[in-house]
């Protein structure tokens, strides 16, 4: 499926952007975005507070930075939700850039943390540039895939876009950092899918994929020690089989209603950084299955307004970026809880404003911001 931008005169689209602005936000969007924030907030107190009073001596530890960091990604969300998204447009080139020099930047001067290079520093604040790169390449891909149209069907273009996206693949890799090359793959993937891309030219690209997979899970044994637990994480139940025994366990202490909010067990200790990627198995344990299942409501009601305001968007370039933005977010939704669930093998995989995140936090709240500002541009006001 390919979209065609509308044809409109500089005074046209004048006087179509003022007409536009006086219909608003989406309402909906707006709303659930706002619930699952409050809601992130109170897990993160709810289950931070034994890891950060035992290792900082202040249970509040973390949720203080998360309240400093939602505040500001408050301010980033206003920020990108009042600039008109036609302008990232004419800045798609320059943001790639910036975010491949990042990238490169944080391989020769990040800091190192777990033998890892993801975050660069500035005085006492980091931030990972794979955020940085996330939504820089989501820009870039709408903006050329847009202009392309129909040509993104021919193998010369595709492959330009596969090149790309391999090229900013393989200094993540180096950082290492594959889980977010797993989430980036696969969100751009499906933005070419509906901008138009053969699906036969990605069933041509899947024996390398997976070959080149198993070899990276081969040669890092941390890797290998996870796929191995997935197998069987009892084999090595207090190595590298613990940390998903202790989320079922979690899960299952749940039952239907839950232990009761602040009530949780397994957050003293047994699910280490219960606040991070394992967060949605201490949601299970203290709200149940029907606070799971409302929280995973309020998701799919975020993505069906996302994708509501992408199919209503009044060029490709706003269509394709919110679909982005949107595939994005929904992929990262499906990762974490198939790895808290131990439904695939465990990789660090945040779950959106829940997890506990500086710049994760920061970028995703101005994500939210432009699908707001192409929410304000819809076909039913031409």
């Amino acid at each position: 499926m390919a979209f065609s931008p509308p044809k409109n005169t500089p005074a046209q689209h004048k006087l179509h952007t003022k007409k536009l602005t006086k219909t608003g936000f989406d309402f909906g969007f707006l709303l659930t975005l706002i619930v699952l924030l409050t809601l992130g907030l109170i897990m993160v107190f709810s289950s931070s507070y034994p890891y950060a009073y035992y290792y900082f001596e202040d249970g509040l530890y973390f949720i203080k930075k998360q309240l400093m960091w939602a505040a500001i990604g408050t301010v980033a969300m206003i920020c990108t939700a009042k600039y008109d998204y036609h302008n990232y447009k004419k800045y798609a080139g320059r943001i790639l850039a910036v975010s491949l020099l990042l990238l490169a930047a944080v391989l020769v001067i990040g800091v190192e943390v777990k033998g890892a290079k993801r975050w660069l520093g500035f005085g006492g604040l980091t931030f990972q540039p794979s955020e940085v790169a996330k939504l820089g390449l989501i820009i870039f891909f709408a903006a050329g895939l847009s202009q392309l149209g129909n040509k993104i069907k021919e193998g010369k273009f595709f492959m330009r876009y596969i090149a790309i996206m391999l090229a900013f693949m393989g200094l993540l890799l180096l950082e290492p950092h594959f889980s977010i090359c797993i989430i980036i793959g696969l969100t751009l993937v499906t933005m070419m899918l509906v901008a138009g891309a053969r699906i036969r030219h990605f069933a041509l690209l899947a024996a390398p994929v997976i070959f080149g997979g198993i070899m990276l899970v081969i040669k890092e044994p941390y890797r290998l020690k996870r796929l191995t637990a997935f197998m069987d994480p009892f084999a090595d139940a207090l190595g590298s089989g613990w940390q998903i025994i202790q989320s079922l366990y979690a899960i299952g202490s749940g039952g239907l209603f839950g232990v009761g909010f602040g009530n949780s067990r397994q957050k003293f200790l047994y699910v280490s950084e219960p606040q991070n990627d394992f967060i949605f198995a201490i949601i299970c344990e203290e709200l149940g299955l029907i606070g799971a299942i409302a929280i995973l409501c309020l998701f799919a009601v975020l993505l069906w307004r996302g994708m509501k305001i992408a199919i209503s968007a009044p060029d490709s370039f706003g269509c394709l970026l919110v679909t982005g933005i949107m595939a994005l977010i929904g992929i990262q939704i499906v990762l974490n809880i198939a790895v808290v669930t131990s439904s695939i093998p465990t990789t660090g995989i945040p779950l959106p404003f829940f997890s506990a995140g500086g710049s994760s936090l920061v970028f995703l709240m101005a994500a939210m911001g432009i699908v707001l500002n192409v929410s304000r541009y819809n076909k039913q006001t031409l």
